[in-house]
């Protein structure tokens, strides 16, 4: 698999794969590039991708929060957080960053401003689409109150790695997946909330209109990407 990759001049790599990404071979690459970075032979990352139907356990994950009635691949994750469900019709962005530079809104060295960071991309990248995403202190993620219904309904889901300073894992947005694929697990653990997406939203949106907003946005939050990117 090739992927469509641009390296900036600032040693920064920005990519997107041209197809789905098995969860097993996505997390051996994560973890060779975060080993990379660490060791100043590879270059800090940002991987755009999607998944086949796959659900991910993180460090708190329960075996009764899984029910799985088709069947699909379940792997641990390695990250924080509890079950998530990825699949076709989402945007999950892996960030691959070493933590112990400044960045934007994030000091050195300072994973809650990491993760406050994450948040503010998604919520900038919907705000493009008309959409405002909110925080929760008591909830991971970004959420949503669908103007229709007015249910509070979760749009974006964060789990992050970090090891020895260095970033992997990353953040999960639903663009149009298939949500009744969310119904065998319990999202995070968390099971008073359903779930969203753009189209459910009405915004019926492309793909590449979502990568070109994580891209615009990227920069605001997270620090700079010099030259062209793929």
């Amino acid at each position: 698999m090739k992927d469509e990759r641009a390296m900036t001049e600032n040693n920064f790599l920005w990519d997107k794969a041209p197809e789905q990404v098995p969860y097993p071979t996505a997390l051996a690459e994560m973890e060779a590039q975060a080993r990379g970075i660490r060791a100043g032979t590879h270059p800090e990352r940002v991987w755009l991708l999607e998944h086949p139907p796959t659900y991910t356990a993180g460090t708190s994950a329960k075996d009764s929060d899984l029910f799985n009635p088709r069947g699909y691949p379940t792997y641990p994750a390695g990250r924080g957080g509890q079950w998530t469900y990825h699949g076709p019709g989402q945007r999950v962005a892996y960030a691959m960053l070493d933590l112990t530079r400044p960045r934007a809104m994030v000091p050195p060295r300072d994973l809650r401003a990491y993760v406050h960071a994450l948040e503010e991309w998604i919520i900038r990248t919907l705000a493009r689409f008309g959409v405002t995403g909110e925080r929760r202190a008591e909830r991971i993620g970004v959420w949503v109150v669908d103007p229709a219904t007015g249910r509070e309904e979760k749009i974006a889901a964060i789990g992050v790695r970090v090891s020895r300073w260095v970033s992997w894992h990353g953040i999960a947005i639903n663009v149009d997946p298939d949500l009744s694929d969310f119904g065998g697990i319990v999202p995070c653990g968390i099971s008073e909330y359903g779930v969203t997406s753009l189209a459910k939203l009405g915004r019926r949106v492309r793909m590449e209109d979502v990568d070109a907003a994580l891209a615009e946005t990227w920069e605001s939050c997270l620090g700079p990407i010099r030259g062209t990117q793929a």
